[in-house]
């Protein structure tokens, strides 16, 4: 049994339209919801609508259409984000009233089979002995479901080499966190390069540092977003790609219906039998990935915080550079948060995969491709070649920037840490943008993306990196108090 605090609502008063705006404010601003960038978006989303004309007759719809941006066909049968972000915000309402918010005024909740929040005002808590509690308001009836809804193609089982991976890589993170903190902080990282045209890094002493400091500024800890792709499993452990939509938890069941409706083969997931949400695997160039850059990270005497990709918040974008990891295949917050330069990643057909993703060049120059897909030997099929990019642009608010480090496959995200991390690749990337960067830059750092070619033996060992050409992005910045990208990530 806990110690927990008994509180009651009082049955006289009422909260008034500025004191519940502020109770909402104080919950997104709490622990609670640090992480929870979707719930924050949905409560401030519903706290609005509950002061609205006509608040009583607002639809499941209308909520997928104006808070999650879904488009104006979208179905609720179907699609059921809706249900799935509500029933995740009464639990987080929970969570923060049993911790952060025990002493709050005002309580907020959602009763079930509604979606608008109350508001009560609370009684001063009495401290009591209880096994546990519930919000004062649940005594409502409406069926809850546990929706998904993503695209989704076969995968293999997942093998011993994840594990070995990991492995690896928590090693790594390590031996970066230990560096970091063992060393003093170094000469490059006490310094922030306002123009790129005042720092040559081939002559620094460590161009390496110099060149990640130039960006990085004085942010002590940023963030390393890896991609955290959800998968379908069955119970004899294999695996089935689910690519758009709604998802719960992991470990929850998937709805059979709207795993078939996003299946690329809706025969063979009918056959799979109960399936059930999984989000846990992770591509092993993206776990190098990470490694690399926390250990050249702690050299630097900074502090990233790593995190995945679907945990980001817009306080994250603000107070921190962003090192995205992974394609648009494999993260969504690297076709939601970073800018369509003349590269882009497309998939010609869907629902299949295999390798057939290419880099789309909208403005190829002399002696450059229109596309850039894997390269396969002709005989035997093994990869021997992916290709990456590497895109720097200006974060949502001044003096903050966001990084992609993407390949086509997993080994090309490797190839492309491999590539930004290291002496010759910085050399060879310094000396592309200074031909191509006619005028400083108005904003700091140039923004840009590089194509690069991965070397690949065996289909998986990354062998080099090599600069293919570099596209300069335009020089625009958000303006001083913009808070937010124009779409926020759907979950």
């Amino acid at each position: 049994m806990a110690v927990t605090y008994d509180r009651k609502i009082k049955e006289a008063d009422a909260p008034s339209q500025d004191e519940c705006q502020l109770q909402v404010q104080r919950i997104l601003r709490s622990g609670s919801f640090r992480n929870a960038s979707m719930l924050q978006q949905l409560l401030q989303y519903l706290a609005t609508k509950s002061y609205a004309p006509g608040a009583e007759s607002l639809k499941e719809y209308t909520i997928g259409v104006e808070a999650f941006s879904r488009t104006h066909d979208f179905d609720p049968k179907t699609d059921t984000i809706v249900r799935v972000q509500i029933h995740r915000l009464r639990q987080k309402l929970k969570e923060y009233y049993d911790t952060d918010g025990i002493n709050d005024p005002v309580q907020v909740d959602i009763p079930k089979g509604h979606y608008l929040p109350i508001f009560g005002v609370m009684e001063t808590p009495v401290l009591g002995i209880a096994p546990n509690h519930g919000s004062a308001f649940s005594n409502g009836n409406g069926a809850e479901t546990n929706g998904p809804e993503r695209k989704d193609g076969r995968s293999a089982k997942p093998s011993m080499v994840y594990a070995l991976v990991a492995a690896l890589a928590l090693v790594v993170f390590g031996i970066g966190f230990w560096v970091g903190n063992l060393r003093p902080r170094s000469a490059a990282a006490s310094q922030t390069v306002s123009r790129f045209g005042e720092t040559n890094f081939d002559k620094s002493p460590d161009p390496v540092k110099a060149f990640w400091i130039s960006f990085l500024g004085n942010d002590p800890a940023p963030v390393i977003a890896y991609p955290d792709e959800v998968f379908l499993l069955d119970n004899f452990n294999d695996l089935f790609r689910f690519r758009r939509g709604a998802t719960d938890y992991r470990g929850a069941p998937v709805d059979p219906h709207v795993a078939q409706e996003f299946a690329s083969n809706p025969a063979l997931v009918a056959r799979a039998g109960q399936l059930y949400y999984e989000n846990s695997y992770l591509g092993f160039g993206e776990l190098k990935a990470v490694g690399m850059l926390s250990n050249l990270f702690g050299q630097m005497g900074l502090r990233p915080v790593i995190k995945a990709s679907r945990e980001l918040t817009v306080d994250d974008l603000k107070q921190h550079n962003v090192i995205i990891l992974g394609s648009s295949f494999s993260n969504i917050a690297e076709a939601h948060f970073t800018t369509m330069g003349d590269f882009s990643f497309k998939n010609p057909d869907s629902r299949l995969e295999q390798w057939r993703g290419i880099i789309v060049n909208a403005h190829p120059r002399a002696n450059e491709e229109a596309s850039y897909g894997t390269e396969r030997d002709p005989s035997t099929q093994v990869l021997r070649a992916d290709y990456s990019l590497i895109t720097i642009q200006p974060g949502i608010v001044p003096g903050r920037y966001i990084i992609d480090l993407g390949g086509l496959d997993t080994t090309g995200s490797e190839g492309a840490a491999l590539f930004a991390t290291s002496r010759q690749g910085v050399d060879d990337l310094s000396r592309a943008l200074s031909s191509s960067t006619k005028t400083p830059a108005k904003n700091g750092f140039p923004t840009f993306q590089a194509l690069l070619r991965v070397r690949l033996e065996k289909g998986y060992d990354v062998l080099g990196a090599s600069l293919v050409t570099v596209h300069m992005l335009p020089q625009t910045a958000p303006e001083a108090g913009s808070s937010a990208p124009a779409q926020a990530p759907n979950p």
